[in-house]
């Protein structure tokens, strides 16, 4: 039975839990690794890998190694190529339009916590028209810790002016959640986010699943 919470703030990760950003950092990927020699990946392959950011991409597109003798070329490619096109085949979430509109006709906040660059993230949010509706932006540059410590989480607290007992952390990674759990919030994992085969979002210490954006609603909608 889902649990109703009462939560002033809502708290997303970006990548896998907000917007479907794997179609262009997986094209960026290719191009990188095209550009430089390598064989190009497929797209459900490189999904579980979104979560690393593009060094973990890089490494699993050159085999698992970030000691590859091409390692530094193609990230540095790579960067280049999603910076120019980080909006082209990206999209919110089905659904997630409908949740945040929700969220903010209850009066709640809500924010984004990502370990991506803030020139990505930004960049990303102020093409879906979200950057101004976002109460805070919490990027992987923003704090000197990035998650799974708590200090990104606990900083978009202190910007929104709430308590992280009041927020509800949403995210597709095990880093999300522990990072949710060690700042005292209440933690939602993401299934429908960048799973691999490995991952069991029940191990990782969430509250409850999501296993489509508008379960979100279940748990701070008035019945």
């Amino acid at each position: 039975m889902t649990q109703r919470l009462a939560p002033r703030c809502i708290l997303l990760d970006l990548d896998g839990t907000l917007l479907d950003t794997a179609p262009d950092l997986h094209a960026a990927l290719n191009r990188a690794l095209t550009d430089q020699g390598f064989e190009p990946v497929s797209l459900m392959a490189a999904k579980p890998w979104v979560s690393h950011g593009a060094p973990g991409l890089v490494r699993f597109g050159l085999g698992g190694s970030d000691q590859h003798p091409g390692y530094d070329r193609v990230l540095d490619r790579m960067i280049q190529y999603y910076g120019r096109d980080l909006a082209v085949h990206s999209s919110l979430f089905e659904g997630m339009d409908k949740v945040l509109h929700e969220i903010e006709a209850l009066g709640l906040v809500w924010g984004v916590v990502t370990n991506k660059r803030s020139r990505f993230s930004e960049a990303l949010l102020r093409s879906f028209q979200l950057f101004d509706r976002a109460a805070c932006i919490i990027s992987g540059d923003s704090t000197a810790n990035k998650k799974p410590h708590p200090e990104p989480l606990l900083e978009a607290c202190r910007r929104i002016d709430v308590r992280p007992a009041e927020c509800i952390y949403i995210g597709d990674a095990a880093k999300d959640i522990q990072a949710g759990n060690a700042a005292g919030m209440t933690t939602l994992a993401a299934a429908y986010g960048y799973l691999g085969d490995e991952d069991d979002v029940t191990d990782w210490g969430a509250v409850g699943l999501l296993h489509h954006p508008l379960d979100l609603l279940r748990w701070v909608c008035p019945s």
